[in-house]
């Protein structure tokens, strides 16, 4: 058996568990795409309501697709298309980042590069291992969405247009793990990317021309900087244009051959953005394990807590647009009050949607520090503080307590930028309350994963970072596109984000707030109670 097949066999072997839930969750998400759109949008006045209100409406094309026609496919394709291509690009960017840099910095790439394979063999095999998942994604969410009786062109240019935006993403994260020192490094750097760039693709939407027929647009020229925006002008199911696939294709190869040729000329453990020095003495405020904790993780909080702040002006100084625009187009109220769930005025159900993203960033921070621990001791460097008086449940309690704290910063800097919003727009004096109940209510839903990461954990260490951004992900599906995708009530109601309070009338509808602080405090509880009888688990 050559080298290259063991290797490979390694890596498939490794991540199978990880790859079947990403791609058999892409696959779901585009055959329930199908049924959401049949049951909730089945007549072409639906849908062409819809797309006369998205192309007015710039809430609405920050997170759908490219309007191409009023067909079923191509109305899927907007629903759901860039979604797709978001979730094959985190599957791919965090694969690139855990077989390179994560393993060069646990110490296992150099015990590879000392056999046969050498240096360059290991990345070659995981850009093929990479190249490979993304094809089986593209083929599996092509066969879902011929399951549900589309038309053959549109559901291959669907699945084939999700794969090749995996595939950049697999180039950028290859990249990244060249430049930066540590796997915490590459993997933010690929996810500001990636960010960044889907907000591009959504700005470029709302900047675009609209058709004559208010059935399609043309993107604004800089939206093309985006790889998101290479999948969507594939325009499935109408002009079905193949070229835009070789772009995310060409990005992702050429990218992957530079990390190799770079990976040649660098030493072991080294990166071509140099580390930050730091201090020769601690300063008296990292005395504290808990100060320790916050040291590693505040600026990524940071970096959430902007996220935050932009959600939450945006929450308030576009809701005023939406309320004028859904006099003409009363689908567009419809839309939102089956993500959002409020039952007041349509600025209220603006706010709830937006503030319902909001407690999935928070949420995200909160995954984020958490997940901390648990580098922190695959690495051995948590050996070194437990090593002092500090005990084991009190060293997770830091990261709980932190991770809290963070969830209180980024729902903050929404409430404050919300209510900034609200003072220069001159809006109605009760949106102040409607955004405090907002917030407070995603404090708990973020919270909520606080305490299952910590929970996860304690149980299943080595599983940590792959299920705890599962359950986030699962939430998230649920909580947003379950009520769009026809599933029942039940079903979106598991989702923390879908349950917590709104203002109704006079008075605040609890919802689930009570399962919630029950399930945070059993949470808590349990993750803290079980840390103290289990050992280390160190190595990855």
């Amino acid at each position: 058996m050559s080298t290259f097949t063991v290797l490979l066999r390694q890596r498939i072997r490794r991540d199978w568990l990880q790859l079947t839930l990403w791609i058999l969750g892409t696959a779901a998400m585009a055959g329930a795409g199908y049924a959401g759109v049949s049951q909730s949008y089945s007549t072409l006045e639906d849908r062409q309501n819809i797309l006369a209100a998205a192309l007015a409406n710039p809430v609405i094309l920050m997170f759908r697709g490219l309007p191409s026609g009023t067909s079923e496919g191509a109305f899927i394709a907007f629903e759901i298309l860039p979604w797709l291509a978001l979730l094959a690009a985190l599957m791919s960017t965090f694969l690139a980042v855990r077989h390179t840099r994560g393993d060069e910095e646990a110490g296992r790439s150099e015990l590879v590069w000392a056999t046969p394979a050498g240096r360059r063999l290991p990345t070659i095999v995981t850009i093929v291992h990479g190249i490979l998942a993304n094809v089986v994604l593209a083929v599996l969410t092509a066969l879902a969405l011929l399951a549900s009786g589309l038309p053959a062109a549109g559901s291959v240019l669907s699945g084939a247009a999700a794969g090749a935006t995996g595939i950049a993403f697999l180039g950028i994260g290859l990249l990244a793990a060249q430049l930066m020192r540590t796997s915490r490094g590459a993997n933010s750097l690929t996810v500001w990317v990636l960010v960044a760039t889907f907000l591009i693709r959504g700005i470029g939407n709302a900047a675009g021309t609209p058709d004559d027929d208010l059935s399609g647009m043309t993107s604004a020229w800089f939206a093309w900087i985006s790889p998101f925006a290479w999948a969507e002008q594939t325009r499935p199911y109408d002009a079905d244009l193949v070229g835009p696939v070789f772009l995310g294709l060409g990005l992702g190869l050429v990218l992957a051959a530079a990390s190799v040729a770079l990976q040649s000329q660098r030493d072991i453990d080294a990166s071509f953005v140099a580390e930050r020095p730091g201090r020769v003495s601690a300063r008296p405020a990292l005395a504290s394990p808990h100060a320790l904790v916050w040291r590693l993780t505040s600026g990524s909080i940071v970096g959430w807590a902007v996220g935050g702040a932009v959600t939450g002006i945006l929450a308030t100084t576009l809701s005023g647009l939406v309320d004028q625009i859904s006099g003409d187009n009363p689908a567009v109220a419809d839309i939102l009050k089956k993500i959002g769930g409020a039952t007041g005025g349509l600025d209220e159900v603006v706010i709830t949607v937006f503030f319902t993203l909001l407690g999935i960033l928070a949420a995200c921070c909160a995954v984020q520090t958490v997940v901390r621990a648990r580098q922190e001791e695959a690495r051995g460097t948590a050996e070194a503080v437990l090593a002092t008086p500090v005990g084991r449940v009190r060293w997770l309690a830091d990261y709980v307590i932190v991770g809290t704290v963070a969830v209180l910063i980024v729902v903050a800097a929404a409430v404050l930028a919300g209510w900034a919003g609200i003072r220069s727009t001159d809006a109605d004096g009760s949106l102040y309350r409607i955004v405090a109940v907002a917030g407070l209510g995603q404090v708990v839903a973020a919270s909520v994963f606080t305490v299952l990461t910590a929970l996860v954990f304690v149980l299943v260490p080595r599983a940590t970072i792959g299920l705890a951004w599962t359950l986030v992900l699962v939430a998230t599906m649920l909580g947003m596109f379950g009520p769009l995708f026809g599933l029942p009530e039940w079903t979106a109601n598991i989702s923390p984000f879908a349950v917590t309070p709104v203002v109704d009338g006079d008075g605040v509808d609890v919802r689930g707030l009570w399962w919630l602080v029950l399930a945070v405090g059993a949470g808590l509880a349990g993750s803290l109670s079980l840390m103290g009888r289990r050992e280390l688990a160190t190595g990855g």
